[in-house]
């Protein structure tokens, strides 16, 4: 069976998707769920999610899935070792197989798993915010998040 929450976030509305074991997709689509209730998983995941937003959480702890070639899957697995509050360029992220930059970054832009597979803190090599499917307004305000959280500072005034 299939689940679904709904939270509201600084970010837009986000969506949790999950069966009876592992979440599939965190996701900034605002489609109408019908159909699907919550369950403890899916609530779970919403709450973690709410305490990141607040500042209290870093590491997400629940079992996830999502739908994926193998060489998507080890890029996914990949973007879980980058540090909170830290980021890392295309270049650098590929750095082990830099003939598949092009390839790692069509994978990264495929996580379905938005915020908890971090793949907003992969940017540019010349430092600059590239690349996000949920919108580079959304991967700023994370990156931003996440450096005040860690006391790096704000960078500019969030609204």
């Amino acid at each position: 069976m299939n689940y679904a929450s709904v939270i509201a976030s600084p970010v837009g509305q986000i969506t949790i998707l999950a069966d009876d074991e592992f979440v599939h997709a965190v996701t900034f689509a605002e489609t109408a769920i019908t159909g699907l209730t919550e369950n403890p998983l899916t609530l779970k995941v919403a709450q973690q999610l709410t305490d990141y937003f607040n500042g209290k959480l870093q590491h997400f702890d629940f079992p996830m899935k999502q739908k994926g070639t193998e060489f998507q899957q080890g890029v996914w697995q990949n973007l879980l070792a980058i540090p909170y509050g830290e980021t890392t360029s295309y270049a650098k992220f590929s750095a082990h197989q830099p003939l598949a930059i092009r390839a790692i970054a069509a994978a990264n832009g495929k996580n379905n798993i938005a915020i908890v597979v971090p793949c907003h803190r992969v940017i540019g090599s010349n430092g600059k915010l590239v690349g996000y499917a949920g919108g580079l307004w959304r991967k700023k305000w994370l990156l931003q998040h996440e450096s005040e959280v860690m006391q790096r500072g704000q960078t500019e005034l969030k609204f």
